[in-house]
């Protein structure tokens, strides 16, 4: 992948944080594709993780958890990183109903502690810290968020992502200084091979039709804004190109999500994912639920704008190379996850995208 973000990351030192999550195994990968010398810092993975998903990268592992400040500091100082990619995370809004002090402890705290040890390690020069679109207070125009939008959060996991963005402009304006350039990113809704979380809705299909079961839906009309996994992906690394360059302009919030057609109900994320899996079958789940955001939109003109990002694959696409993969993974045992980072990196030079090599 000669030439993908101007070799940037070819014989650097990068740690990335929730390396063994889905967002950080598709990072993890492709960073060790651009020949980054990859470093990871995560939980151990949970007993219903499937290893065999995930492919085999050399990659120097620190099993820790980000609320021990002593254990992040030494695994940081251990990595001796140039960059870091901060993706560890309580990620789920309906188990931040249950643990909300543990969702607080990892998501803001578990920052200051890494945010902390990037300060006591010398070797860090740039920081991208992935929080969530769901950082910003609900809305009820139908305005797409910008970055410059209140922050807020009704749950505890969106409120949680809001105090990671407050916590990081802080410690960019009174800590870091020009020392280390930190950039936070705030992408929609990522679909893609390997997600086997609770409660997020492809794997909630995934595992509905494998077991040949309905899967329920509690808010199908719900709006968020859909993109492969590899989209925001392509925007985390872009940032950390320019942070390493020393774009100071870098250093500030992005948002990361589709074209106005990727805005979607989730019943029609659920329509189009069945037509690439007909045995799937429907059920409304009528029962009472915690609150969830009913509309959430992004506004990503400003990395269009400012970086030359943009979104390679359509809605459809996304959709059916995540179907793709989930069907290959179970009924034949193969993985595609290269195979589809390949053919991303192939569109984006098709489309003649700068980072690209285009």
């Amino acid at each position: 992948m000669a030439g993908l973000f101007g070799g940037t990351y070819a014989g650097r030192r990068v740690l990335v944080t929730g390396h063994n999550g889905f967002k950080g195994a598709w990072l993890a990968l492709w960073l060790h594709e651009l020949g980054a010398r990859v470093c990871g810092l995560a939980l151990p993975p949970d007993a219903d993780h499937d290893p065999a998903a995930r492919l085999a990268l050399p990659i120097d592992e620190t099993f820790a958890d980000l609320r021990d400040a002593a254990a992040v500091r030494d695994a940081v100082a251990r990595a001796q990183p140039e960059i870091v990619f901060h993706l560890a995370a309580q990620a789920l809004v309906r188990r931040s109903y249950r643990a909300p002090a543990d969702t607080m402890a990892t998501n803001v705290m578990g920052l200051v502690h890494l945010l902390e040890a990037v300060r006591a390690t010398p070797s860090v020069r740039a920081l991208v810290n992935a929080t969530s679109d769901k950082c910003y207070a609900e809305r009820h125009d139908a305005r797409p968020c910008r970055e410059d939008d209140a922050l807020g959060g009704h749950d505890p996991y969106s409120a949680s992502k809001a105090c990671a963005e407050i916590v990081s402009s802080s410690w960019r304006a009174s800590l870091l200084g020009r020392d280390v350039g930190l950039a936070t990113a705030r992408a929609g809704n990522v679909i893609g091979g390997g997600d086997q979380a609770e409660d997020r809705l492809v794997p909630d299909l995934v595992r509905a039709a494998v077991a040949q079961r309905p899967v329920r839906l509690r808010q199908p009309q719900a709006v968020r804004p859909w993109q492969h996994v590899l989209e925001p992906l392509a925007g985390y690394l872009l940032l950390g190109q320019r942070l390493l360059e020393g774009d100071a302009g870098a250093a500030q919030a992005w948002n990361f999500g589709p074209d106005a057609a990727g805005h979607l109900m989730v019943g029609d994320v659920v329509e189009r994912f069945a037509s690439h899996w007909p045995r799937l079958r429907v059920e409304l789940d009528t029962a009472a639920h915690p609150h969830e955001n009913p509309r959430l939109e992004l506004d990503c003109g400003k990395a269009r704008e400012r970086l030359g990002w943009r979104p390679v694959w359509s809605p459809a696409t996304a959709i059916e190379r995540t179907a793709r993969w989930y069907r290959a993974w179970h009924e034949r045992g193969e993985l595609l996850t290269q195979e589809d980072l390949r053919a991303y990196v192939h569109d984006a030079r098709h489309a003649r995208l700068v980072w690209a090599g285009a």
